[in-house]
Parts: structure tokens; C-alpha cells; sequence
């Protein structure tokens, strides 16, 4: 004997709320290119020779001859710039913001390794991150930009035991150009921490060498460290003005990050020629920011959230004042949720250097970036946290106007906040619903502050103004649990059971292990149904599963309206055993439901069931 399990349903209507998420695009590789600086450092691309000036302090070693090519293999090279042959890319090193620009040789392609020092290229056709190549290698293929903190490619994970070796052996050694080189080889596999140690070492042994300073920052942008690695260059240019391969570096990590003019003073440092694709890339960008800037001043957020994302995609991919531009046009676009999660992926620039401190909509950059935070904190209803993010932009740009209008007004808002729920405690609504309402004048987007006011309006029995507030609240942050529960609430003690069911159903698709919400749902339905005129016979709501014990009380319980689930078991059968809980935990989560459970052999064996069977 098998279990049988037979349901009769009735339908209702229900609506749900949806929500819209923007989402952005990252950016596109760009070519290579090929450059030839001024001056050449060891451990740089170039094609000559020649050293810094400040180099030679570094104990730099003569530079040896490089072997002709030829068809034997080496290990993959990583390289960029100067191409004078095709070969197709593998093992390619992911760009964006976790590794450096550059392409793999393909084993069987490459030239063969000489004995000359391993070098740092550009990559400036991605991001400033450079790549190391051998000295006048050659070859070209595409490169796959990719976003992150940190990368270790697969064929190198395997690797990471000798790596180990290697770096115990070359820290005991106080060769500055010694520990460059296996930094360099660190770096080529993917060891970006190990290599970054060593150019470390090295620059404690030889602090004026601009070109360990550059290696350096390539590490650290590989790692991420964007705000350190543009420190490390502007301390190579220092070191030597005319060091082109680190303007170049500087001027492609400037872009990233969204500083176009500052880019543009190192892309066209005299001297060196200028790589097209370089130079429409900063174009692109600044068209995109200036769109921006205009979007936002005339407070058109749907164009101010295009032009950011596409100020991203076309280089700014770090650029901290883009991403928090696109968490204030959705909190203005009453996107609240996308607000908060963009809010989380914002790039942070640590130990961010003077040329980073520029201004971005007429503000400081760090202050913008205090500034958008504390608008989506008091969105949010966090308001001491908004009046802390506002204080710090007041702090970093104390002169700007509209910091200190929105420092003023958080304070104001977060006071009446305050103000109303201490009323509200003491239940005097009408002077709460005041409070409550300065607030608002104040911040006429804040959902909390009307579904708060919502409340009091309910309290004093105004079931129109409530709705009227969670409405608007809704409007603003449309999957507001408060205000769907306050907004039913009123319109079921308005008898407008409709609309009551219409939210409770969506609340009950959002709080499925609700009861009361459950029970609310329930109450309505019965209500609806009697105000049309349905039977609403004995309908209830809950209890535990009914043990039908004879016809009549099977009968009656099949007659009632809704839906009955009737679970016919045997006790000797396993599988009913089995399935007999599983109907309980049903019969607590649908509450509405009436479930029924009906012993095989009494109900089989009835005359009743008998003669039904004969007919």
C-alpha cells in the first residue's frame, strides 16, 4: 500500500515588487608600445645599453650582449613593446588591477635566452603595470584584462616550493642587482609578493635607483596596491626627472585612477615619443568625466551613472571617485540596494600620495568619497555612522560649500531622528510625527523617516496618512518590510482587503517562516472572500495535522473552503512512517492550509467508501 496525498486549491492574486540593478563593464586591453626613454636603467626595456645617471650608485653591473634568436626553447617569457613578430599568446597574465600588462611567448617560439639581465617592461598599454621580458625580446598577441587583488597563474602554483629556495638563497645575498634579477624572475612566474620583497632588499642596499623603485612599483600594482605603486613612481621620476620608463608607468597607473591631468603632464614628457593608443585612451576617459561632471551638476543621474561606467570601462578602472559617482546616482535613482552593494567594491588607493589629492566635482577626492558614504548611511538609516562619514569629508575639504551643507544637514537629520523616537517611546505620537517631519524637510528621500512617521500616524489612528507615508517610503526602497507591514496593517483596518493581501503575499513570499505575517495573510483572504460574497464557512487558520477518525469528519473537513492536503497512511508501512513528519513540518509552514491525515484500513473498509467504489 503506497501513500496517497490528494489536493484541492483555490486561487488568489498577489503582486511583487522588483527592483533594477546597473551593473558596469571593465575595461579593454589596449596596444603595447614600444618606447625608448632617455636615459635606460638596468632592470628596464630598452634597446640600448646605456645606464642612469642615478642608477650607477646602485652597484650596477656592465650589461652583457644578447645571443642571435633562434628555434631552441626556454622557459615562457613575459615581454611587451618593441615587436617586430607575431606568435600567439598563452599562459596570458591577466591586466585590470591585479597583475601587469603583458603576453607569454609560446614555448617553441621564443628566442633563445641569453644571459643578459632580465628587465621590467612598460606595459603601457595596460594600466602602467610593466612586464618583464627579456632585453630586446620580440613577439606580439592579446592580452585578457582582469580584475582582483591578487593572482598566481596555474602554471606556476606548482612552482611555489622552489620559489621558497629561491628567495632563502637570495635573501642572503647583498647584491643589489643580484636581488633585482630574481625579482624579476619572481615576478615573471607570478610570485608578486616574493618579488616585491626582494625589490625591497634591494632598494635598503641601493635607495637612489630609480629603476628598483620602478620594478617596484610594478609589484605592488600587481598586487593591487595602486596608491603605493603611484608613490614609488613619482619617487623614481625624483630620483631621476628624466627616467622615461617611469613616466610612462606614472602616467598609465594617474589614468587608472582617473586623474587625467596629472596622466597627461607624464605622457607628454618631452623627450619621449607618444604612444597613440595611450593618449586616446586619456581622451576617452576624460571625455567620459567631463560628461560626468555636467550629468551631475544639472542632477541627471541616469547620464551621470552611463558616463561613469563608461569612464571605468574605457581606463579609469580604479578610480575611487567613478565608483562612488555610480553609488550616488543609484541612491539617487532610488536604487538603494545596488547603492549599498557598488558602496562594497569601491577601490581603495592606501598611503595615497600628494598627486592623488586633486579635486573631483569641485571637492577634494577623498572628501567626495566621505561625502557620497554619508548620504548612503543615512539612506540606509545607520545615522550616527552618516554624521562620523560626513565629519571626515568637513575635515579633509572644510572649505568646500556643499560638504558643509551636507555635514549641517546630517547633523540636523540624525538630531530628529533621535528626537521623534524618544517621543514615539514616550507615545506622543502627534509631537513624534513633528519631529519626525523636520527631518524629512530636510532629507526628503529618507524612507526611514517615513515609515517611522508611518508609525505615529497609525498609532493615532490617521490609517490614511500612514499609507500615504508608506508610500512614499516604498517609492523610495520598494522591498521596505516595515512599510509593507505597516501599509497592510492600514489597509486592513480601512477594510481594504484587497490591497492588504495584495502586500501580505508579497511579505509572506519575503518572510516564509513568518507566522503572524501567516496568520495576517490568512485573515485577509477570509475577509476578502466574505466582501464578495464567497462561502467562508468554518475556515481556520493553523492547528496541527487532523486525524480523521470517521466519514463525517472527513467529509466536513473536505467540504471547507481553501485548499486540504489529506495524507492517507498505514500504519505498518514504512514510506507513509517516513512521509508522516514531513506532512507536519508542511502543515506549520502553511498555516492557511488544512491537512489531513486518514487511516488506510478504516477508510477503505467503510461501507461508505465501499459502495462509492461499486457506483
Amino acid at each position: 500500500m503506497t501513500t496517497t496525498t490528494t489536493t484541492t486549491t483555490t486561487t488568489s492574486s498577489s503582486s511583487s515588487s522588483s527592483r533594477s540593478v546597473s551593473g558596469r563593464n571593465s575595461s579593454n586591453a589596449t596596444a603595447r608600445r614600444s618606447e625608448s626613454g632617455r636615459n635606460n636603467h638596468s632592470g628596464e626595456l630598452s634597446g640600448s645599453s646605456e645606464t642612469s645617471p642615478t642608477a650607477s650608485t646602485g652597484n650596477m653591473k656592465p650589461a652583457q650582449t644578447r645571443s642571435k634568436p633562434n628555434t631552441a626553447t626556454t622557459h615562457p617569457l613575459i615581454y611587451s613593446g618593441q615587436s617586430t613578430a607575431n606568435s600567439p599568446a598563452v599562459n596570458v597574465l591577466p591586466t585590470g588591477n591585479i597583475c601587469p600588462s603583458g603576453r607569454i611567448i609560446k614555448t617553441g617560439m621564443a628566442v633563445n635566452r641569453s644571459s643578459r639581465t632580465d628587465v621590467l617592461g612598460s606595459g603601457s598599454g595596460n594600466y602602467g603595470h610593466g612586464s618583464i621580458m627579456r632585453a630586446g625580446g620580440v613577439g606580439t598577441g592579446p592580452v585578457t584584462p582582469s580584475r582582483g587583488t591578487a593572482f598566481e597563474p596555474s602554471h606556476t602554483l606548482g612552482n611555489r616550493g622552489n620559489a621558497s629556495d629561491v628567495m632563502r638563497k637570495a635573501m642572503g645575498n647583498l647584491e643589489p642587482e643580484e636581488l633585482k634579477k630574481v625579482g624579476n624572475e619572481m615576478y615573471k612566474k607570478g610570485h608578486f609578493v616574493e618579488a616585491l620583497s626582494l625589490y625591497d632588499k634591494a632598494i635598503a642596499l641601493s635607495p637612489a635607483n630609480a629603476a628598483y623603485r620602478s620594478n617596484r612599483a610594478a609589484a605592488l600594482t600587481a598586487l593591487g596596491r595602486v596608491g603605493e605603486a603611484v608613490k614609488e613612481c613619482e619617487e623614481a621620476v625624483r630620483l631621476d626627472p628624466n627616467y622615461g620608463r617611469a613616466h610612462q608607468r606614472l602616467a598609465s597607473l594617474l589614468l587608472r585612477v582617473g586623474h587625467v591631468e596629472n596622466a597627461r603632464k607624464h605622457i607628454l614628457f618631452p623627450g619621449q615619443p607618444q604612444d597613440p593608443m595611450e593618449l586616446q585612451k586619456l581622451q576617452a576617459v576624460e571625455r567620459h568625466l567631463n560628461k560626468c561632471t555636467d550629468a551631475r551638476r544639472i542632477r541627471d543621474w541616469r547620464s551621470a551613472l552611463r558616463e561613469a561606467d563608461a569612464g571605468i570601462a574605457a581606463g579609469a578602472d580604479f578610480s575611487p571617485q567613478l565608483f562612488m559617482c555610480r553609488v550616488e546616482a543609484l541612491l539617487k535613482l532610488h536604487q538603494l540596494d545596488d547603492a549599498e552593494s557598488s558602496l562594497s567594491v569601491v577601490p581603495k588607493l592606501e598611503s595615497c600620495s600628494n598627486s592623488l589629492q586633486t579635486k573631483y566635482f569641485g571637492m577634494l577626492a577623498e572628501a567626495y568619497i566621505f561625502f557620497v558614504q554619508a548620504q548612503v548611511e543615512m539612506a540606509l538609516g545607520r545615522f550616527e555612522n552618516a554624521v562620523t562619514a560626513a565629519e571626515k569629508a568637513g575635515q579633509v575639504d572644510p572649505r568646500n560649500v556643499e560638504v558643509a551643507v551636507l555635514l549641517n544637514n546630517v547633523r540636523l537629520v540624525a538630531r530628529a531622528r533621535a528626537r521623534g523616537n524618544d517621543l514615539f517611546k514616550s507615545e506622543r505620537f502627534t509631537e513624534a510625527c513633528s519631529a519626525y517631519g523636520d527631518g524629512l524637510r530636510l532629507d526628503p528621500s529618507n524612507s526611514i523617516l517615513y515609515c517611522n512617521r508611518a508609525a505615529c500616524w497609525f498609532k493615532l489612528g490617521r490609517w490614511e496618512r500612514s499609507i500615504e507615508d508608506c508610500d512614499q517610503a516604498l517609492s523610495i526602497q520598494p522591498n521596505y518590510i516595515k512599510a509593507l507591514l505597516r501599509r497592510a496593517a492600514c489597509n486592513s483596518k480601512l477594510e481594504r482587503w484587497a490591497e492588504a493581501v495584495r502586500d501580505y503575499e508579497v511579505l509572506r513570499r519575503e518572510l516564509p517562516d513568518d507566522n503572524e505575517v501567516a496568520e495576517s495573510l490568512f485573515h485577509a483572504q477570509v475577509a476578502l472572500k466574505k466582501s464578495r460574497g464567497e462561502e467562508v464557512y468554518n475556515m481556520k487558520f493553523g492547528g496541527e495535522v487532523e486525524e480523521v477518525c470517521s466519514l463525517e469528519q472527513f467529509r466536513a473537513a473536505i467540504s471547507l473552503p481553501g485548499i486540504s492536503v489529506v495524507h492517507f497512511k498505514m500504519a505498518s508501512n514504512l514510506q507513509c512512517k517516513q512521509i508522516s513528519p514531513f506532512v507536519d513540518a508542511l502543515c506549520g509552514r502553511y498555516p492557511s492550509i488544512n491537512f489531513l491525515k486518514v487511516s488506510v484500513p478504516f477508510f477503505f473498509l467503510h461501507p461508505w467508501f465501499i459502495a462509492v467504489q461499486r457506483e
